[in-house]
């Protein structure tokens, strides 16, 4: 069993695709097919059911899938120590980042941190709150930052900035009553993100606050990004919560408004694996980002 090997089965696994699984990882199909049927032959098990056009992990395979993540991040955690040798000369980066941090938040202080360190490669998602902790407890990134609180105890997790989140609608869409009441609240036309978005998640807890109870809000459409939401708004669909990193633009061009309704602050939270290696460009990052986040202040 290779380690190249179990990078490809855990490719195939995670996608449940051949061919998808193969461009991922910029091999050939016909590659990636010989080397899952290598390493079921070698070990004489059945890892995936072959179901017409796709296939399924067995429950053999289910097993072996853990196994086969953490010793690929245990690999890659030696592969780190071994840069860190280097000085940050060389080395890596994995990052993943909900989607109003990865948008607009961490990219100016990722791209300070690649001028400093050119050497060192960055990988970067963007997922949900809820994905990107599940990245980290899975020990398959170095570093998480999210806007929506996370309570999973394999992971450290300490605030790294604020955040302000402030309700907006286009011009005339929406007269709110003095101190938006809570009979206002519940029947205002609402666009959310989906469930899992740490901004649906701080301002539905700050609605609870309110009175609102969030299963009686009036949500006439539910988006996967900020950029969506923000698009539905301008055009007049609803009324949203957003961070004001995200609409300050459109506030500024006069296509949104936001609404007198005072929001608590909220938190950016970067997670680590308690257990996962913290590499030297791991912590370079760190002092970058905060360095960077006082510079603006």
């Amino acid at each position: 069993m290779t380690l190249d090997q179990l990078r490809i089965f855990v490719a195939v696994a995670e996608r449940e695709h051949l061919t998808q699984a193969a461009n991922a990882l910029n091999m050939t199909q016909s590659a990636t097919s010989a080397a899952v049927a290598a390493l079921e032959a070698r070990h004489n098990v059945k890892l995936f059911d072959r179901l017409g056009r796709r296939i399924a992990l067995t429950s053999a395979g289910k097993s072996f899938l853990g196994e086969a993540k953490a010793v690929l991040a245990r690999a890659f955690a030696a592969e780190q120590a071994l840069a860190d040798l280097a000085g940050l000369k060389i080395g890596a980066l994995t990052v993943a980042a909900s989607q109003t941090v990865g948008n607009y938040w961490l990219p100016p202080r990722l791209n300070r941190f690649a001028g400093l360190y050119p050497g060192v490669s960055i990988k970067f998602t963007i997922g949900n709150t809820t994905e990107v902790a599940a990245l980290a407890a899975g020990g398959e990134i170095d570093l998480g930052f999210v806007e929506g609180e996370v309570d999973e105890p394999s992971l450290a997790i300490r605030p790294i900035d604020e955040d302000e989140l402030i309700v907006v609608a286009a011009p005339g869409q929406a007269v709110a009553p003095d101190g938006l009441n809570k009979e206002w609240l519940m029947q205002a036309p609402w666009v959310a993100r989906e469930k899992g978005s740490g901004t649906r998640a701080v301002f539905e807890a700050a609605l609870r606050d309110f009175g609102v109870e969030t299963s009686n809000r009036n949500i006439v459409l539910e988006l996967p990004s900020n950029e969506a939401v923000r698009a539905a708004v301008e055009s007049g669909c609803g009324l949203a919560a957003m961070s004001r990193l995200v609409v300050s633009a459109s506030i500024k061009a006069g296509s949104l408004v936001a609404l007198p309704l005072a929001l608590p602050r909220r938190q950016f939270y970067v997670l680590r694996h308690k257990e996962r290696y913290e590499s030297l460009a791991a912590r370079a990052f760190l002092d970058v980002a905060e360095n960077f986040t006082s510079s603006i202040r």
